[in-house]
């Protein structure tokens, strides 16, 4: 640090506020110590790091099937908000939730020396797991269920099924046919609440279960086709409402002229879909924020176990039209 500071011309106090708190030195002289640290090849050690501050910079990560959309699109927006404040993001990825699957997952972290840690808890299963974790740790949840003792950062899934379920109902369609998630997951459980509500007063047609794929929707969607009373669709992903699309063209139910179909996501394929999909929009990098915030709040001292939820968009695309007349 001594060499840095004399390279820079400044003091090493200036370049240690540059470590560890660069916004609270001017522009101009942060440019210059970090100039000087690249030119020396100058890298703090961690270790005295964590010992001088009490913190590592590094935050860890508790994820759960990144393979989908919506998991994998929440922990980009967590690496994305940790990058922009200058922290490292290390990520431990659990294959199934058996007990004490996520308390091992913190405690691998927390032997890393990670200052806190997020969980990407969407199965609602999860809270008697979360509810294992030591609460003098600090732990921020998203895509979790209401009930946990730890901050939650999530989307408004409840609202935006509504949204899209008032949508369909506004084109003239008497009712909306929902191809819902996995029971088990908390998103599906909102979606479906979301839809419930939106369709109050009218008749509710029985959700088919679907498992996120396009497959599951492929053979939901047969089941859906062969009724001719079906005129709107809500499926709860992109995916399934892309297996549906195709098991409605194969039954020769055009889209959206027989049937409008509407998913949830808008998976960047989504406007490449015969035809483009309605949906809803998930404001990731948003979520993402959130929970960054949510963390650095509980590492300076913040109690108590708050709720944040983003706003989805809706996404109108030529998939949805007014109920056909016969």
């Amino acid at each position: 640090m001594e060499d840095v500071a004399a390279l820079a011309g400044v003091s090493a106090m200036t370049v240690s506020r540059v470590l560890n708190s660069p916004e609270k030195v001017r522009p101009k002289t942060r440019d210059k110590v970090l100039a000087a640290m690249r030119e020396l090849d100058y890298r703090p050690n961690s270790a005295a790091r964590v010992l001088a501050t009490g913190r590592s910079g590094v935050l860890g990560v508790v994820s759960f099937d990144t393979t989908l959309y919506g998991p994998a699109s929440t922990l980009y927006g967590i690496e994305q908000a940790a990058r922009s404040a200058e922290y490292t993001t290390t990520i431990t990825s659990l294959d199934t939730l058996n007990r004490g699957a996520i308390e091992d997952g913190v405690n691998r972290l927390r032997s890393q020396s990670v200052d806190g840690v997020i969980i990407i808890a969407p199965h609602l299963s999860a809270v008697d797991e979360l509810r294992r974790l030591p609460r003098d740790f600090p732990v921020v949840a998203v895509r979790a269920a209401d009930d946990v003792q730890f901050p939650v950062a999530a989307v408004d899934h409840h609202a935006g099924a509504a949204r899209v379920t008032r949508h369909l109902l506004d084109l003239g369609h008497e009712t909306v046919w929902h191809l819902a998630g996995p029971s088990d997951w908390v998103d599906a459980a909102a979606r479906v609440a979301g839809w419930r509500e939106a369709l109050a007063g009218r008749e509710a047609p029985t959700p088919l279960i679907g498992d996120w794929s396009a497959r599951s929707g492929y053979e939901q969607g047969r089941l859906l086709a062969a009724d001719p009373a079906v005129t709107a669709v809500f499926a709860a992903n992109d995916p399934m409402a892309l297996g549906l699309l195709r098991a409605l063209r194969e039954a020769g139910r055009r889209v959206p002229d027989d049937v409008s179909v509407a998913g949830f996501d808008d998976v960047p394929e989504a406007p490449y879909f015969a035809p483009p999909l309605t949906t809803v929009r998930q404001p990731f990098g948003e979520v993402g924020r959130y929970a960054f915030q949510m963390l650095l709040e509980r590492l300076d001292g913040a109690t108590g176990a708050p709720r944040r939820t983003a706003e989805p968009e809706l996404v109108v695309r030529e998939s949805t039209a007014p109920r056909p007349r016969t």
